[in-house]
């Protein structure tokens, strides 16, 4: 099966109700998307598909075949980070860094359809990425700085 990850276009030999997940951590070592909870829940395997934030533990590869994956991997390096990874790295907005992927993909997901939320649209957004750690100040703090907002710093 030919996916389009990246950019690239990669042949894939797995069969074709893979989830999506395994295929892209196993099978091309992309490691951004964690497995989490397996049933599309928490958020940590978000990946974009076509610009939209997905589960990629509930998603088979061919439900993907002839559409636009990208993984945190490809939305920027560590010389030239997207915007989104720039704001979250500036704001601080990891602890333990396991629910940051999806925090940052559905962010991108987010400002690529309304590229000026209110702080209530990030929360909504983010309201269904679980974070353990307890990071959420910074990471709804990091999702406004990629929106070009500045909170005040809060008590």
């Amino acid at each position: 099966m030919r996916l389009t990850v990246n950019g690239r276009n990669l042949d894939v030999d797995a069969a074709p109700d893979t989830a999506l997940l395994y295929v892209l951590r196993n099978d091309l070592a992309l490691n951004g998307p964690k497995y989490g909870c397996g049933l599309g829940e928490c958020g940590a395997c978000a990946v974009l598909i076509d610009g939209v934030a997905a589960r990629s533990c509930v998603i088979p590869i061919e439900g993907c075949a002839g559409r636009s994956i990208v993984t945190l991997e490809g939305l920027g390096s560590r010389e030239h980070p997207d915007p989104v990874q720039d704001a979250f790295i500036r704001e601080q907005a990891a602890q333990c860094g396991y629910c940051l992927n999806g925090m940052i993909i559905t962010t991108k997901a987010l400002l690529t359809r309304n590229p000026n939320p209110s702080e209530h649209e990030v929360l909504e957004a983010l309201r269904y990425n679980l974070c353990r750690c307890g990071a959420h100040i910074e990471i709804v703090r990091a999702a406004m700085r990629a929106a070009g907002h500045a909170l005040e710093a809060r008590d």
